[in-house]
């Protein structure tokens, strides 16, 4: 039965209302009470049916109203013309609808209806709403989707915007790639060749020189200018920057194969301003790590990134300069600085040893020369050098030694403070006291690590020495002393305890200026025999140093070994355990396992073959080439030496590769 409308019920009521009041008006004429009775009645009844009437014609209204808010049809036809596709899912992550375009562009014509969403898109809807967007690659786009959610009642569903933003995407990895990066090239020891060779052989370093990073930029769309003698200014797109980098910096090995005179090798330090928002920036990125490449000993290439720096090569030695006027510069200032403070103190790192306490010794010498007073801040508790600072204290007649404590409490705004025998600020002795220096003096031998000292006055820093102690050495020598005076011999002692220790009795990394600040410390007294005694140790010691020896396990070219037993002289013994296994025959790195407290140690070395600072880098440690170490906390000895084993079959496959 067809419905009727209610305009045709509105004139059905107002039809019977008018035939009501034609009866009333008839009856009236046959007797008039009853017709005014019968008009009265009529008139509030139709005042009643209108009302009703009315309230049904509002009702009528608002129900098409809410009606028409409802209509799917109109919607979908809407959605259906935005020039972008869009779907909808329900709760459980299904197509329950999509527009014409998402079917032609995302669904290529496919029926999509009841399909997992996320397995179609590979898109987390969690990740998408908590982020409020994502990005995703289906059919050869780019799609920048954003979600939108509608719920009524007990129905929930979520409705989802592609965007196409391939040609954007695509514009912004051009502009990224294309972006021009600053590389800074140097020669290492360039002064030293064109110093010593002929001059046919410094034609010939330039031209190999230059012909190398010719070679380095072909085909890679890049600009090179040579700045000066040595150094070199390229800039590079990013695309072809990356390419170098996959390739670790080829030039590096390429430059090591090229002797000049047969016995000069050439090598670069390069540093690289890569993800600097313009070339400026880009230039100062570079010069940055250009100057940690020279700090680590030259031969290596460093790019920094947003969590330090990473390394390439790094794998020869350091080249020691036989030119001294650095270090004369470096004496002239440090002198002008402590004559200009009102105290110095000396610090070395943690659990110092003879060349950081001899060191510390050696400069106290001489600033008391110049009637400065001078305090050296040491933890005995935590020292591995306690026979050299009894034999200093027996021979000083003032407080020298003081403990980190008092130091803090004792310095100064007009107070120095000089560090030695490190450069990086987690290992300095006290690092309250470092905080608290306004003036602070670095002295240092260790290849350049991330966290160094930045604030420092003076930064004497030259990874090629052998030792602080003869870092030192060299600039009390050019020290300005009242009357001509020198040093006492004790403190000459001290000094020559510290570049025995570190060279192995003048075998490793010994150079020419090492023999001669030996030579000047002989000079000044030094006695060999008192400085032997020094290095003894007990019969329980030599006995632990042979345990030590006797559980090493041999890993390709290195000997392994762990002590896992607790003494007292551990920090002591297990460094010269692993100078021992350096004597077997085929082992080129020795590392040794011990642990103090809930800290797993590492003691490395090596005769040069292997690098073990960058095995220990990749540990959380760091040192020298041939001698460096690590602290793994929470780790027990055997977690330490698989995790060792690790670290080295990951550095030999960098080196094979």
């Amino acid at each position: 039965m067809k419905k009727k409308s209610p305009a045709v019920f509105v004139l059905l009521v107002f039809s019977l209302v008018l035939t009501a009041f034609a009866s009333a008006g008839i009856l009236f004429n046959y007797h008039e009470l009853l017709g005014l009775l019968m008009t009265v009645a009529m008139t509030v009844l139709s005042a009643m049916i209108l009302a009703l009437v009315a309230g049904y014609v509002h009702n009528s209204m608002k129900f098409v109203s809410k009606m028409n808010s409802c209509l799917e049809n109109s919607v979908a036809e809407y959605v259906n013309l935005l020039p972008a596709p869009v779907a909808v899912i329900n709760n459980r992550r299904q197509f329950v609808w999509y527009n014409q375009l998402f079917s032609e562009k995302i669904g290529l014509g496919a029926e999509l209806y009841g399909m997992d969403f996320e397995g179609f898109v590979k898109t987390d809807i969690d990740f998408l709403e908590s982020n409020g967007f994502a990005v995703c690659h289906v059919n050869g786009a780019d799609y920048k989707v954003k979600s939108s959610k509608f719920q009524k009642d007990d129905v929930e569903l979520t409705i989802l915007y592609f965007h196409d933003e391939t040609a954007y995407l695509s514009l912004k990895k051009e502009s990224e790639e294309s972006k021009p990066n600053v590389v800074i090239l140097t020669i290492d020891s360039y002064d030293e060749i064109m110093q010593n060779a002929k001059e046919s052989e410094k034609a010939q370093a330039s031209v190999e020189a230059e012909k190398l990073i010719e070679q380095f930029m072909s085909g890679h769309n890049g600009l090179v200018r040579k700045t000066s003698s040595n150094t070199f200014f390229a800039v590079i797109e990013t695309r072809h920057l990356n390419e170098l980098i996959a390739e670790k910096f080829k030039i590096l090995d390429e430059a090591r194969n090229i002797m000049i005179a047969s016995k000069y090798q050439l090598t670069f330090s390069i540093g690289i301003g890569q993800n600097a928002s313009d070339l400026a920036e880009s230039e100062q990125i570079a010069k940055q790590c250009l100057d940690m490449a020279l700090g680590r000993g030259g031969d290596q290439a460093v790019l920094k990134t947003d969590s330090g720096y990473r390394f390439f090569g790094g794998v020869s030695k350091g080249v020691e300069k036989k030119s001294r006027a650095k270090t004369r510069i470096i004496a002239n200032a440090l002198q002008d600085i402590i004559l200009s403070s009102s105290r110095v103190f000396i610090m070395g790192h943690r659990f110092g040893d003879l060349d950081s306490v001899g060191a510390s010794c050696g400069l106290a010498g001489a600033v008391r020369l110049f009637g400065i007073e001078v305090h050296i801040a040491v933890d005995r508790s935590r020292n591995l050098a306690s026979h050299l600072i009894d034999m200093v204290e027996e021979k000083t007649d003032s407080e020298l030694f003081i403990t980190p404590y008092d130091a803090v409490s004792e310095i100064g705004r007009d107070d120095l403070l000089i560090v030695v025998d490190t450069h990086n600020k987690d290992i300095v002795e006290s690092r309250e006291l470092y905080e608290k220096a306004k003036s602070v003096v670095v002295i240092d031998h260790h290849r350049k690590t991330v966290n160094f000292i930045d604030n420092a006055v003076i930064f004497h820093h030259e990874p090629y020495a052998s030792s602080a102690c003869e870092m030192v050495t060299e600039i009390i020598e050019y020290f300005r002393f009242p009357d001509n005076g020198k040093i006492d011999s004790f403190y000459a002692d001290a000094l020559l305890a510290g570049i025995m220790l570190d060279t192995k009795n003048f075998v490793m990394r010994t150079g020419v200026r090492t023999f001669e600040a030996g030579a000047f410390l002989r000079k000044l007294g030094a006695d060999t025999v008192a400085v032997k005694l020094l290095f003894s140790s007990s019969i329980d010691s030599y006995k632990r140093r042979s345990q030590i020896v006797s559980s090493a396990k041999i890993h390709g070219n290195c000997a392994v070994a762990s002590a896992d037993f607790k003494c007292d002289d551990i920090r002591v013994v297990a460094p010269q355990a692993a100078d021992e296994l350096l004597t077997i025959s085929g082992v080129d790195a020795s590392f040794v396992v011990y642990k103090t407290g809930s800290i797993a140690n590492i003691s490395a070395r090596s005769l040069g073959a292997v690098n073990v600072q960058v095995i220990m880098e990749k540990l959380g440690g760091g040192g020298h080439q041939t001698m460096a170490a690590t602290q793994l906390d929470g780790f027990s000895v055997q977690e330490a030496v698989d995790k060792l084993i690790s670290a080295i079959d990951e550095r030999e496959s960098e080196v094979t590769e």
